[in-house]
Parts: C-alpha cells; sequence; structure tokens
C-alpha cells in the first residue's frame, strides 16, 4: 500500500492506517467454515454447563479433535481436556465463581467499553439493532454484548461484520483473558483461542488494557448503589435498589411518587335532583 500523502490529517492516516490493519485477511471457503467452527465451540462452551452441556462434553470434544492444527484447536483441547474431568455440579459452581461474581471477568462486553453508564443502553441498543438489521435475533434469553451471543452472531455472519463487535471490543477480550489467568481459571484457554483468531493488540491496546484494569471502567449512578450493602445478586434476580449487582442483572427502576391531582368541583345539582 503507498503511503498517503502529507495533506490528509494526521488523525484520519492513523484511522487509515488502524483501518487496513485491523482488516480480515483473505480465507479460502474451507478456512471460513473451520473459523466459523471455532467461533461456535466457544460460544458453546462460554455458556452456562448446564445438564445439557455436560452431557454433550463427548460430542464437544470429538468435534475440537476434528479441527485442524491451529493454536486455537490447541488451546480449546487444553479446555476440554479439564472440561471432560469435572463433575457437573464443580463446573456450574466455577462458572458462576469465575463469571457472575468477578467484574474483571464478566461477559457483558459493554460493561468494559462504558461500564454502568447510560452509554452503554445506547451501545446495547445499537448492538441489538446492527443484528436484527443482518437477520438475527437472539430471542431475548441474553443481552446481545454477552460473548456466546457475540460469538455465535459472528459465526453466523462471517469474519467481515460479523466479527467487528469482537475486534470493536478486544481490550475488554483481553481484560478478560488477564483476570481469568491470574484467577487460574481453566477458562483463559478459550480466551486465548479467540484472541488468537484476531489482530494482535497494539501498543495502544495494552496501555488501555492496564488503565482498564487498574481503574476499571466509566462509572455513572444509573439508580443503584455499588457500596450500599455489599451483597450480590445472581443474573435474572430481582435487585431491590441500594443491592450491588453484578453487570448484565436486571435493575428494575425505582417506582416514581405518585402525581397528586386535585379533585375536580361537584358538579351543580339538577334543580330536578340528581337523575
Amino acid at each position: 500500500m503507498s503511503p498517503l500523502p502529507t495533506t490528509v490529517p494526521a488523525i484520519v492516516r492513523a484511522r487509515v492506517r488502524a483501518a487496513v490493519r485491523r482488516r480480515p485477511s483473505q480465507l479460502t471457503p474451507d478456512e471460513v467454515r473451520d473459523r466459523a467452527l471455532v467461533l461456535r465451540l466457544l460460544s458453546l462452551l462460554l455458556q452456562y454447563p448446564d445438564a445439557e452441556l455436560a452431557a454433550a462434553r463427548p460430542t464437544v470434544v470429538a468435534a475440537v479433535e476434528a479441527l485442524p492444527p491451529s493454536p486455537a484447536a490447541t488451546e480449546l483441547a487444553a479446555f476440554t481436556d479439564w472440561f471432560t474431568e469435572q463433575e457437573p455440579e464443580a463446573l456450574e459452581r466455577h462458572y458462576v465463581e469465575t463469571f457472575d461474581l468477578r467484574r474483571k471477568s464478566s461477559l457483558y462486553l459493554t460493561y468494559y467499553l462504558h461500564g454502568d453508564t447510560r452509554r452503554r443502553g445506547m451501545a446495547l441498543l445499537t448492538l441489538a439493532r446492527s443484528n436484527r438489521a443482518a437477520g438475527w435475533e437472539t430471542g431475548g434469553g441474553e443481552l446481545p454484548d454477552h460473548l456466546p451471543v457475540v460469538l455465535e452472531f459472528a459465526a453466523l455472519a462471517g469474519p467481515g461484520a460479523g466479527e467487528a463487535p469482537l475486534r470493536r471490543h478486544r481490550r475488554g477480550l483481553e481484560l478478560i483473558r488477564r483476570a481469568l489467568t491470574d484467577a487460574g481459571s481453566p477458562y483463559r484457554h478459550l480466551l486465548a483461542a479467540l484472541l488468537s483468531l484476531m489482530p494482535p493488540a497494539t501498543e495502544a491496546d495494552l496501555a488501555a488494557v492496564a488503565e482498564l484494569a487498574a481503574e476499571g471502567p466509566p462509572n455513572e449512578d444509573v439508580g443503584l448503589d455499588p457500596y450500599a450493602g455489599g451483597s450480590l445478586a445472581p443474573p435474572g434476580a430481582f435487585v431491590p435498589p441500594g443491592i450491588y449487582a453484578p453487570p448484565g442483572t436486571f435493575v428494575p427502576p425505582e417506582p416514581a411518587p405518585p402525581t397528586l391531582v386535585p379533585l375536580a368541583p361537584p358538579f351543580p345539582s339538577s334543580p330536578d335532583g340528581p337523575r
């Protein structure tokens, strides 16, 4: 690629170079198929390990073993080695402790970019609209920024537009991988497999991840007090005002006080009496 003319503003040149660097490479049909399978496996294995998923472990292992050699396949095999040896109750407990009770390894990607701010609500709306525009509905069972949902969309829509949300949240994904590594969780292999499919982190990415790990995402009071009480609520549970809730938990707004409306004066009585 020829260098951009010096008359182009520096910020425009930087953005063009970044876009070129992050553009998905040309893949053969077989590579696209294998990539989609890896993304689907990652989506499946990052979901809650309920009884159905635990029973399907032999099928999942066979699919991983059939993958062509790659860094992603190696990481997936390392995870399934652990995954198949655990008791179902231990898998469920580890998943909740890892993803539901630790903010630094939450699977809701917009949290790392926007935190508990109003901008996160707009980002979720934009993501949901993009999914619908591509002809894909999540069914309302999960937020559109939940990593398994984003991975399934990427597998269906392809390495271009389908993987754009993953590239947009690359820094959050790196932070999740670091948090899982620090915690010694085998789920770190799944994040490592995913990141092996993406462009390498830039120096700016690494600096932003370090800052995010030290300071946390943006914060804004939106009707909940993260320091009140100190108790945790499981995802999907009703959370009264003033109770700390992990990202992704539905927090209903406080009811507005009733509006007092003055009573209308009584109608004048008819000279003939009430009718």
